[in-house]
């Protein structure tokens, strides 16, 4: 069965954005991006909400084209583009590049997702986070930790009422100060 795998960016406070969605504090160089592309090319599928995908349908179905992108910059705009991506949204009309949308985060058609063939789910976004974390579907946590604090802004993470155990699987350092600290759920399978 696929893996749900929450990959998200975050200040060392614990912020995913500023208090205006300000997202320029991300210290994404080459090495950082070198490392998502290799970790996202063999992926399933984006499951991101409405707002995700627009940020990213805004800029990366072109980047290629930009002479100012970068080496990782030209080979994600491709893998963007070429990924199956599920919006779940209840406003967004039409999507394109490759997306399918759907309303809401519904228990069964999220596990036939899972049991279908093919690479696991990379999901971002903290608000699709917080109804996947309802409904207890997250199997592994990708968190990438920048090191600076922004004071306030989004948090990663809901309060709740839910306790669930984990364990660490993974950590790296990157040149520009980033760790990613991965951790699946406790009793998971590990894997690469």
């Amino acid at each position: 069965m696929r893996k749900i795998i929450l990959t998200m960016s975050v200040s060392l406070d614990g912020f995913i954005e500023g208090p205006d969605r300000q997202i320029d504090w991300h210290l994404v160089d080459d090495e950082l991006h070198s490392h998502f592309n290799e970790w996202l090319r063999p992926m399933g599928a984006f499951l991101s909400g409405r707002v995700t995908y627009e940020l990213m349908a805004g800029f990366w179905p072109t980047a290629d084209s930009d002479p100012s992108s970068t080496r990782p910059m030209v080979e994600f705009a491709g893998i963007w583009r070429d990924m199956p991506k599920i919006v779940f949204s209840r406003t967004l009309e039409r999507a394109d590049w490759n997306t399918t949308i759907m309303r809401d985060v519904d228990v069964e058609e999220i596990m036939a997702l899972k049991a279908q063939p093919g690479g696991d789910l990379v999901l971002g976004g903290a608000d699709l986070a917080a109804a996947f974390m309802q409904h207890d579907l997250i199997d592994e946590y990708r968190v990438y930790v920048h090191p600076i604090l922004i004071g306030r802004g989004k948090s990663l993470f809901r309060a709740s009422d839910a306790k669930i155990s984990l364990r660490l699987v993974e950590t790296r350092a990157f040149g520009n100060g980033v760790v990613l600290l991965r951790y699946q759920r406790s009793g998971a399978p590990s894997a690469g």
